[in-house]
This record gives structure tokens, C-alpha cells and sequence, in this order.
């Protein structure tokens, strides 16, 4: 008899979370814990790490401790195939993950310079920074772990993005006195080279400014700043009448509001008073993709009628907003949940869809085991907007409507499989999760869900924090699966041990609060080995 050569054989393919193969340690919660390789480790870390924030099991300070003395373990190595600077450009992208990587960048940068290597430290820093207050926020994180000495390529890096990022309105949206270091500070302690005359002329303005020289008039060349300044030195009821009656000279609102360079936020202050329908309608139009989407209830409220809403919810839908957006699939969740009118239903439909295109459809069957813990019920912020459990249910719901043959399962100490409904909408879908009472709350027994629900389903996913338990059935889910049904956790957290072994054959670990990782899954089962997605 064939011992090998018969059934369903499957290739054997690694993915790159690598973890030792025998747990060594323990989770949080006291089940058996797997170790990660470092860059393992600080991947899974980085891609969940709002920074300064803490989670269910670690304090801010300890999250954050381990955060940088992984990085300064790896960058104080040789690093030949620059897998930190490839990592940071890709958490500062793809990842959509801002303080992370710039931590990352600074602390590898940091840890590489007092080794002696030069490297290309100036290239890290220019990536990671891409919105124009990112310059002083990376500098005010290196001048208070580091001081006020920038090395040159610290200097010229920053100068890099400062002369790439630093325009009229990027002064007037992020130049604000809330910020230590200003954009003026930013100038000149890096020296970036201006790249035309209106740069120059924006540069010497600010610096100007900022140390208080008296008659630094706006120069004729900075137009939008000239118009901002006359808009503000009106009354509010000037204002009022200016920004809600078009004319020849100024246009609608909408073009006075883009050519003096006015956010959004700034419009209640300048006409002392609320919103109302008409300034919203007024506004709106000029508004842009995250503003729009924090607003829906506000609309609502105000009355914006159909016509502007449909405006509304033609840029929230459109595939080349969203991916400018680069919003977290949840963060629509987020606004369907602050806004459910059903205007906003099919949109925002539309806008989560196209922020999971990396989902794929898979053959055969899946069983998606999705985490409802207690610790799940974790906030990724201060502002409690967003929970851990949110992101899993998000995904692994979204898995499932691409992959109609999917049995899904909310498990903590007990388990119960979610129906699906024909038809039903993605959003539908999570709203009847939370209302039907699919969160669990409890302790987390992986194991024990995995084993009573696989069913010779061709492969599993399970979304989690890992922090399986020890006294109730907690135990690894990988030795309740057949060692040739492919095993992938999606970590949400990115503590230090896992529930699970990884990077060997059929068992695979992914992380992160965006669907990139999801791609690597069909070329697994194809047998293909997979590595970091940068």
C-alpha cells in the first residue's frame, strides 16, 4: 500500500512569520506560547501598534519598550537585503501605519549610525514621511529620545520630505501652535533646498513668523496665504455672506474656500455660529475624503439634501478616492455604525468592499474562527472607536461573502456558528453579528473551538489575539487540524508569544489592520513560498 502517493496531496509551502516548532513560553493568559524569530516578531508588532497606546495585556510603556528594543536588536545587525528601510516604506504605506513607522525609521536610523553604518539612512526617513506635519513629528520623537544634535543624514532625510511636503496649504492646515516643533523649526534645523522661488519666499515667511520679526508682511507671491488672511479679517457676518453667495469674482464657495486655503473645521469659528444645511452644502464640495466620511451623521442632522448627498456618496464610493484614502477597512464600519441612514448604506458598502480587494476567493471549504474574547473587546486607541474584535469580524466576515462556502464561528469559552443569509450585505452582515449578541466576551479557547467545528474543511482561519487559555480548553489549534490542512492565524495585537507554530509547512501567521497579507493565501495553496509583502 502507497503511503505517501494517494489521497489529496497537498504542496508544502512557508510563509515568512517564522516561530520555534516546540512552545518555549506562554501566552498571557497561560497556554503554550511560540516564539517568534525577531523579524517575525516586530512585523506583527509594527502592523498593530498605534504607539503610545496600550493594549489588554501590555501598558503603553511596555508595548512601546519592546517595540524599540526589537527594532535596535535588528538594525544593530547587518542588514545586506535592507529589510528594515524595505519594512518601514511598506508600514508607512500599504500598512497605513504613521507614529509605527516612523518610530521604526528613527530607532533603526539611531541604532545604525552609533554601529557605524551609514547605509541609507536619509532614504528610510524620506519614506516614511509623507504627510506634511510628519517632518516635526519625526524630529520632536528624535530631539526627545536624542536631543537637539541631528546627524547629517537625520538632517538631510527631513530635509528631503520638508522641501517634497512643505506647500502654502500644508502650512495653513498643519503649521499649528498645538505643535512644539513648527514647520519653521523644521527649516532650520534641517536646511531643506527650496525648490522654486515660491518656496523660498514660503520658507522665509515662516521662519519669520516664528521668531517674531515684526512687519513680515505675506509676500506677494504667496497668494493662498493673502487670501487666507483676508478671509479670516472678516466679520462673521461678511463671512456668512461671502462663503453662501457666489459671484463673479470669488465663485462658490467651495473656490474661495480651496484658493485661501480653509479647511473645513475652521468655518463655525469664522462665521460664529453652528453649521447649518447651507454651509455644509456650501462647504462640502471642497471638503476631502476623511472629512467627508467623519460627517455623515452631521449631514443627517443638518439636513444636506439628497441631491448634495449623492455627491457625497459618489466620491465615498469611488475606487480611486478609496484607494487614496487609505482608510482602514474598519474605519467605514466606524462611519456606518456613527450614520446608519441608508443613503450612506450602499456607498459605504461600496467604499469597504474596495478596501478588501487582497481578500480572495478560495476553492473548496473554509472554516473562519473568529475571536470574541474579552481581551479582543480591546480598544486600538484612547478613543475606544475601534476594537480588536471590530477588525477580526470585518475580515472574517469579508472572507466569508467572497467565500460562500464558509462555516463561521464566534468562539471565546464556548462557540456558536454565525448563519449566513443569502444576499446580505457586508455591512448588513456585521451589524446583524452585533445585535444578535455574536460578541462573547470570556476567555479564549481555540482549541477547543477548532477541534469541535473542523469538519474536513480544506483549510482554517482563525482571527485573534492568540492569548489562548490554559485552563479551559485553550491549547494550540494546531494539533487539533490535520498537519495538511493549511492553519492561518490573522494576529491582531502582535503580542510576544503566539498560539501557534509558524513558517513551516501548512501553518502560517499573518498580522496587520489592512487586507494586504490576505493575498499571500491562494499562493501558499499553490505551493509557492511566500515572504514579506515589501
Amino acid at each position: 500500500m502507497s503511503k505517501f502517493n494517494s489521497g489529496t496531496v497537498r504542496a508544502a509551502a512557508r510563509s515568512p512569520i517564522g516561530s520555534e516548532v516546540s512552545p518555549s513560553g506562554h501566552t498571557h493568559q497561560g497556554g503554550a506560547g511560540y516564539l517568534r524569530d525577531s523579524r517575525s516578531e516586530l512585523f506583527l508588532l509594527a502592523v498593530t501598534n498605534l504607539v503610545g497606546e496600550k493594549s489588554f495585556y501590555e501598558t503603553a510603556a511596555a508595548r512601546d519598550s519592546r517595540f524599540g528594543q526589537l527594532i535596535r536588536a535588528i538594525a544593530s545587525k547587518p542588514d545586506p537585503d535592507n529589510w528594515l528601510g524595505r519594512f518601514a516604506a511598506y508600514l508607512r504605506g500599504p500598512g497605513n501605519m504613521r507614529s509605527a513607522s516612523l518610530v521604526l525609521a528613527a530607532e533603526t536610523v539611531h541604532s545604525r549610525l552609533a554601529a557605524g553604518c551609514e547605509g541609507n539612512n536619509r532614504q528610510i526617513i524620506n519614506a516614511v514621511l509623507q504627510r506634511p506635519d510628519e517632518p516635526g513629528e519625526f524630529l520632536a520623537y528624535w530631539i526627545s529620545n536624542y536631543g537637539r544634535n541631528l546627524p547629517m543624514p537625520v538632517k538631510r532625510g527631513v530635509a528631503d520630505a520638508a522641501a517634497r511636503l512643505y506647500t502654502e496649504r500644508a502650512s495653513l492646515k498643519y503649521d499649528t501652535a498645538s505643535h512644539t516643533v513648527r514647520f519653521a523649526d523644521v527649516i532650520r534645523l534641517a536646511h531643506p533646498a527650496p525648490r522654486a522661488e515660491w518656496q523660498l519666499a514660503l520658507f522665509r515667511h515662516l521662519i519669520g513668523n516664528r521668531i517674531g520679526v515684526e512687519g513680515s508682511d505675506i509676500p506677494s507671491s504667496l497668494l493662498m496665504l493673502r487670501d487666507h488672511a483676508a478671509l479670516k479679517k472678516l466679520t462673521p457676518a461678511q463671512a456668512r455672506k461671502y462663503l453662501l453667495t457666489p459671484n463673479e469674482l470669488t465663485g462658490s464657495a467651495s473656490d474661495a474656500l480651496a484658493a485661501a486655503g480653509m479647511t473645513w473645521e475652521q468655518i463655525p469659528a469664522l462665521v460664529d455660529g453652528p453649521w447649518t444645511k447651507e454651509l455644509w452644502e456650501a462647504i462640502i464640495p471642497s471638503m476631502g475624503y476623511m472629512a467627508l466620511l467623519r460627517n455623515l451623521r452631521n449631514f443627517d442632522q443638518a439636513g444636506v439634501s439628497d441631491e448634495v448627498a449623492a455627491t457625497v456618496a459618489a466620491k465615498l464610493s469611488n475606487p480611486e478616492q478609496v484607494s487614496k484614502s487609505r482608510q482602514f477597512p474598519m474605519r467605514f464600519l466606524s462611519a456606518f455604525n456613527a450614520a446608519p441612514s441608508l443613503r450612506w448604506a450602499w456607498p459605504l458598502e461600496k467604499a469597504l468592499d474596495l478596501s478588501l480587494t487582497n481578500l480572495p476567493t478560495l476553492t473548496g471549504d473554509t472554516l473562519i474562527l473568529i475571536d470574541t474574547s474579552s481581551s479582543m473587546n480591546d480598544a486600538f486607541s484612547k478613543d475606544g472607536a475601534l476594537r480588536r474584535w471590530d477588525a477580526a469580524v470585518v475580515f472574517g466576515l469579508a472572507l466569508a461573502h467572497r467565500n460562500p462556502k464558509s462555516t463561521v464561528v464566534a468562539y471565546s469559552t464556548k462557540a456558536t456558528t454565525f448563519p449566513s443569509v443569502p444576499g446580505e450585505s457586508l455591512l448588513s452582515s456585521i451589524q446583524r453579528w452585533k445585535l444578535d449578541g455574536y460578541f462573547l466576551g470570556g476567555g479564549t479557547a481555540t482549541a477547543a473551538a477548532a477541534q469541535h467545528y473542523y469538519k474536513k474543511h480544506d483549510r482554517v482561519v482563525i482571527l485573534t489575539d492568540e492569548q489562548t487559555g490554559r485552563y479551559y480548553g485553550g491549547g494550540d489549534p494546531s494539533t487539533v487540524i490535520p498537519k495538511d490542512v493549511p492553519l492561518y492565524t490573522f494576529n491582531l495585537a502582535g503580542y510576544e508569544h503566539g498560539h501557534a507554530p509558524s513558517g513551516i509547512p501548512h501553518r502560517h501567521t499573518f498580522g496587520g489592520l489592512t487586507d494586504s497579507m490576505f493575498a499571500m493565501m491562494p499562493l501558499l495553496e499553490r505551493g509557492r513560498n511566500t515572504d514579506f509583502p515589501f
